[in-house]
């Protein structure tokens, strides 16, 4: 092997991109009479059945019941006709695919004897399939995290890759970590619902993680911990590290397309534990976050905005997070006002009273503001093209998320461009407004090495969710796109050419007739 120009990450990255030019080169033969199937099956193994305990969320597996239903559970069916039913799930993925797995790890609190879970997604149930507390063995892999001392229960998302490279090829890695993002944008919020405070832990030991699990490293693969802690404790002071640095990897091998998705994922990987302190900024919760891009003489709009009124007991969040779908045609013209923006930045990107919640908080609590549990929350920049806002000029705008104000960048209807840079899909040229995730990639990398990759595509499917809700919340459209030429959205938009793009999140007034 040879020294690289680009680390793994890097040349996924470019890799993995779509251009007009080959994206008919790229079309995968794909066996539509063979899906992958979205469940895991345990023949084995000691099953506690959730859904007689969904209702009060006063006893430890009413409020898991509710958390893994509000998280990830199934709440829709569509008939197909050549095929099993498609079930739909809290979470949206690409495809439908749903390559993410719930694993729930047990200390012994109360109801729910100590051991390993599989969350069922099928018939709302836990299987038991390994006993015993996994306490010890979960704080040596995640090298003694301080939140996972008082944590009676610690949430381990994992990844099937099949379920989504079948369609999608290499690049279904970026969709793994948006469609994980979706569910812990999710889970961040259920567990303020049922009065747990959750701690994201994006950096831990991969091997250690997988072998706590019985996983096949070559088929699937821990993604992201969630250790969960009663919300009547005090949080955790000063604000602990969500990430760790992986190492960068430049001397790899000539690799195959087919090669990639697996090879990024193993050289991502954290092997030993760190050696230094994390770098300063690293914690998602950190105050000293400035806005990367502040345009000379540009048209600045204010979108401070009072927080969201989930009613008593979170009962509008809970009916949300459930009715929750990607819309499929948009009205196209037809607006949304410049108020209802400021409510979805507002939600999506500034902190949240969600200690009233659960309905248990007393008046003190509930005053307490948090921050979306993201991996490295400065290093995602938003950019904004508005067709159809009221309110709002035409254009392209960057999110300035610490100001809380939309700086113009450009002055221009992008309708035509954006139905192009959207791979022609109607959603992008009919929204009212389009969002789009970037990053500073080679930034990324220097910070946290090849395991960068990860935590981008996590926060900015995270950041996306709550997007999601507080659309739907709103009675309008939203719905993710994935896929994009890359390198013309920067072009087109003006964004800086040293910006990956990640996500995109479309919102405008649904075209009801239309919408499932």
């Amino acid at each position: 092997m040879t020294k690289q120009t680009f680390s793994i990450a890097k040349l996924y990255h470019e890799r993995t991109k779509y251009d007009p030019e080959t994206i008919n080169q790229r079309v995968p033969d794909i066996d539509w009479e063979r899906p992958p199937v979205p469940f895991k099956d345990y023949p084995i193994g000691t099953r506690i059945d959730l859904k007689p305990h969904i209702g009060d969320r006063q006893t430890v597996l009413s409020r898991l019941s509710h958390l893994l239903y509000c998280t990830y559970g199934l709440t829709a069916r569509i008939p197909q006709m050549a095929q099993q039913d498609l079930l739909l799930r809290a979470a949206p993925s690409a495809g439908g695919l749903y390559p993410a797995e719930v694993y729930l790890l047990s200390r012994g609190e109360g109801e729910l004897p100590p051991g390993r879970y599989n969350y069922q997604v099928r018939d709302h149930s836990l299987v038991r399939f390994w006993d015993g507390d996994p306490g010890e063995a979960l704080e040596a892999a995640c090298f003694g995290h301080p939140a996972l001392k008082a944590a009676p229960f610690v949430i381990v998302t994992t990844a099937v890759f099949f379920r989504s490279s079948w369609r999608y090829q290499a690049r279904a890695y970026r969709r793994i970590h948006l469609d994980t993002g979706h569910l812990l944008g999710n889970l961040d919020l259920a567990a303020a619902l049922t009065n747990y405070r959750p701690y994201l832990i994006a950096g831990f030991e991969d091997r250690a993680v997988n072998e706590l699990l019985y996983l096949n490293p070559e088929e699937e693969g821990a993604i992201a911990v969630v250790a969960l802690q009663e919300r009547q404790r005090q949080p955790l002071s000063p604000p602990v590290t969500t990430a760790l640095a992986s190492e960068v990897d430049r001397d790899y091998p000539e690799l195959a397309d087919g090669s990639l998705l697996g090879y990024l994922h193993q050289a991502s990987a954290i092997q030993t534990a760190p050696q230094t302190a994390p770098k300063s900024g690293s914690d998602s919760t950190s105050e000293n976050i400035e806005d990367k891009y502040n345009f000379p003489f540009c048209t600045k709009v204010s979108t401070a905005s009072s927080p969201l009124d989930w009613g008593v007991g979170g009962k509008a969040l809970e009916a949300t997070l459930l009715q929750r779908r990607s819309t499929r045609a948009y009205e196209g013209g037809a607006e949304i006002d410049i108020e209802q923006v400021k409510t979805l930045l507002n939600f999506a990107y500034q902190p949240q009273p969600l200690g009233q919640l659960s309905g248990a908080s007393s008046d003190s609590e509930s005053q307490e503001w948090e921050q979306p549990q993201l991996c490295d929350r400065s290093l995602i920049q938003t950019f904004i093209a508005t067709t159809a806002v009221a309110g709002l000029e035409d254009g392209c705008y960057y999110y300035a998320p610490q100001a809380q104000e939309l700086r113009q960048i450009r002055f221009k209807n992008f309708r035509r461009e954006l139905h192009f840079l959207c791979l022609g899909q109607d959603l992008g040229r009919d929204a009212a407004m389009v969002l789009f995730h970037t990053a500073d990639l080679q930034g990324a990398i220097a910070r946290w090495g090849d395991r960068a990759y990860r935590y981008l595509h996590l926060d900015a499917g995270h950041l996306g969710q709550r997007l999601n809700l507080a659309a739907i919340y709103l009675r309008l459209g939203v719905s993710g796109i994935a896929g994009f030429f890359d390198d013309h959205v920067n072009d087109v938009l003006g964004i800086p050419p040293d910006e990956a793009v990640l996500y995109i999140t479309t919102i405008g007034q649904p075209r009801t007739s239309r919408r499932p």
